[in-house]
C-alpha cells in the first residue's frame, strides 16, 4: 500500500493502480473507495515497491485495498501531478470484474462502493479521476482479450553450446527472468500458453504454464535459428492469423529474428494503425495486444527493467 519506498528529494514518486468496472444489471459500474487518512474518494493504485515491476504493483495494490485482484486489461491513462515538491506518476489499467465482492475495510480503505458512472463521477474528489472515469466509459464497449508476444528470456551465448540449437536451454539469468515473468504474465492472466519449438522458449513460459495447470502448446512454425529447416515466415504469419480469428487471453513465445513477423501479421489482421514506437523487445520483454471486437483497442509493451 503507499508509504512505502519514500524516495529521494526530487525523483519522481512511481505508483500504480486500475478502475474495477463491471456489468450490472443496469449496466456499466464502477469500483470507488474512500480513504479516511485523506477524506478523498478516488480509485485504487499505491506507490511501487523499490525494484518493484509497475504491472505487478498495480495489481498488488489493488488487491490489498479491493480485495479483488484484478486481470489488467489495457493501459488506461497516466496522471502526473506534485506531491509536496515531488513529480509524481500513477500509471492505471482498466479491470473488468465478473464477480464483485471480498472487500474488507482496511487501515487505508474503510469504503469501496460499486456506482453507475454518473454517480461515480459526482463522488470522486479528483478531476484527473473523472476524466479517466470518461475514458473508461467511452472504450468499455468491447471487452477486450490479452495476446502477449514475448522474446525469450537469456539462454547464454549461441557460440558457446555445440548441441542443437532448438536444445538449448535458458542459462542461470534466463530462469531467474523465467520465474519474474511468470508473475508479470499472471497479471493478465493468459489462458494458452504458446511457444516456439526452442527450448529456450518453453523455458521461459514453463513456469506459468506449471502455476496456472496448462500444457505448453510447442508450435514448429514459431522456431527459428539453427537447427531449423527453411524460411518459416509464411507459417509464422499463417499460425499468427489463425490464433487471432477466435483470440483468447494467451502467451506466444517466440525469438528475436521473428517477433516482428508475428507483431506485423498481428497489426494487420487487426486492421491497426497503432504506433509501435519503434521498440523492439529485449531478452524477457513483450508486447500486449489487446484484442476487441476483432480490432486493437491497445498496444504495451515491458520488459523486466520497466
Amino acid at each position: 500500500m503507499s508509504g512505502r519506498g519514500r524516495p529521494e528529494p526530487g525523483t519522481e514518486i512511481l505508483a500504480a493502480g486500475a478502475l474495477l468496472y463491471t456489468r450490472g444489471p443496469g449496466g456499466l459500474e464502477v469500483a470507488v473507495i474512500h480513504r479516511p487518512k485523506r477524506d478523498d474518494w478516488t480509485f485504487p493504485k499505491g506507490k511501487l515497491e523499490p525494484g518493484e515491476h509497475v504491472l505487478a504493483a498495480a495489481v498488488r495494490e489493488v488487491t490489498e485495498e479491493t480485495g479483488t485482484r484484478p486481470v489488467l486489461g489495457p493501459p488506461l491513462a497516466t496522471v502526473r501531478y506534485q506531491v509536496e515538491g515531488r513529480p509524481k506518476r500513477v500509471d492505471y489499467w482498466m479491470s473488468l470484474v465478473e464477480s464483485p465482492g471480498g472487500f474488507v475495510p482496511n487501515g487505508e480503505v474503510d469504503t469501496l462502493v460499486w456506482l453507475p458512472p454518473p454517480q461515480a463521477a459526482a463522488r470522486l474528489s479528483y478531476s484527473h479521476d473523472v476524466r479517466m472515469l470518461e475514458h473508461l466509459v467511452s472504450v468499455a464497449e468491447a471487452d477486450s482479450v490479452p495476446a502477449i508476444l514475448l522474446r525469450h528470456a537469456p539462454a547464454g551465448r549461441k557460440n558457446a553450446w555445440h548441441g542443437d540449437d532448438l536444445l538449448r536451454p535458458l542459462d542461470g539469468h534466463g530462469a531467474a527472468d523465467a520465474r519474474v515473468l511468470a508473475d508479470l504474465l499472471g497479471c493478465y492472466a493468459p489462458r494458452r500458453v504458446i511457444s516456439s519449438a526452442a527450448e529456450r522458449c518453453l523455458g521461459t513460459v514453463r513456469p506459468y504454464a506449471e502455476r496456472i495447470g496448462v500444457g505448453i502448446e510447442a508450435e514448429p512454425a514459431f522456431a527459428t535459428g539453427p537447427g531449423v529447416a527453411g524460411d518459416r515466415t509464411e507459417a509464422a504469419r499463417r499460425g499468427m492469423t489463425v490464433l487471432l480469428i477466435r483470440p483468447v487471453p494467451m502467451v506466444v513465445c517466440a525469438h528475436r529474428e521473428n517477433l516482428p513477423v508475428l507483431l506485423d501479421q498481428a497489426l494487420a489482421v487487426l486492421d491497426s494503425d497503432l504506433p509501435t514506437d519503434g521498440w523492439s523487445p529485449p531478452k524477457s520483454g513483450f508486447w500486449v495486444l489487446h484484442v476487441a471486437g476483432g480490432r486493437l483497442a491497445a498496444l504495451e509493451h515491458h520488459d523486466l527493467e520497466s
